[in-house]
């Protein structure tokens, strides 16, 4: 398994496992999707759900870490799904699942909230993988769209912000908030950021809560769109850097 080295799963508090639920319109797919998540250490299956109605009420009921979520669901559509499950809380991790590798879907996806978007040709291994760190809050994607992902968040910075009656003061981040938010905007995952700054991959997800808190935003994509709107992707001088 890829993530034998990996210790996002074990981050978390305690020893709670990951509550996952599996959205899917097909039976088969859902149920072996379910199987394999549930049979592994750490993982908690605490629901599934075969439309997109049923997915919103079913996971308002059990509140899952991650929903391991397809795109094409009858009665509402999976990005649909998304948007209305991470707006009412901002805490959950969508994690995509789909057969669909056009970059439009991925695109949606994304700007709906999903952390992360895998493609069912995925193995096992890599996606019990991918919902570990999607449950860390890391961005997991299928090789070749993450750049693609970053690449929106770029130009979606770049166009004008719609016009306010009134600006708000800009909040105050520590230097260290300020440090792991340009990492952030750079594409890195949150065990990069750990790993680069030393510090614990815990710290990270809470100078990142913290930051998302005092800017009102909502997530990833959001936290990434400011903090490239401000050219904090750029790397600061080395009298601006923090100590």
């Amino acid at each position: 398994m890829t993530g034998a080295d990996d210790t996002t799963g074990t981050e978390r508090d305690g020893a709670d496992p990951i509550k996952v639920m599996v959205v899917d319109d097909h039976p088969m797919w859902r149920d072996a999707v379910a199987r394999d998540l549930g049979a592994e250490p750490g993982f908690e299956v605490v629901g599934t759900a075969g439309d997109g109605e049923q997915a919103v009420r079913r996971a308002r009921a059990v509140a899952p870490d991650v929903l391991v979520l397809d795109l094409n669901l009858p009665a509402k559509p999976g990005v649909q799904v998304c948007k209305e499950l991470v707006r009412a809380d901002p805490a959950l991790r969508v994690l995509v699942l789909s057969a669909s590798g056009e970059h439009v879907d991925v695109l949606e996806a994304v700007k709906s909230g999903a952390t992360g978007y895998l493609l069912k040709s995925a193995s096992t291994e890599e996606l019990i993988d991918a919902v570990r760190r999607t449950a860390a809050g890391d961005p997991v994607f299928t090789p070749g769209l993450a750049g693609l992902v970053l690449g929106e968040y770029r130009r979606l910075a770049s166009e004008p912000a719609p016009a306010t009656a009134e600006e708000p003061s800009a909040p105050q981040l520590t230097d260290r908030e300020t440090e792991v938010l340009r990492l952030v905007a750079k594409g890195l995952s949150y065990k990069q950021i750990a790993e680069r700054l030393v510090i614990s991959h815990r710290t990270v997800q809470n100078h990142v809560q913290n930051t998302l808190g005092k800017l009102q935003l909502h997530n990833r994509v959001e936290l990434v769109r400011y903090a490239i709107e401000r050219g904090l992707d750029e790397e600061p001088p080395d009298s601006a850097r923090p100590r």
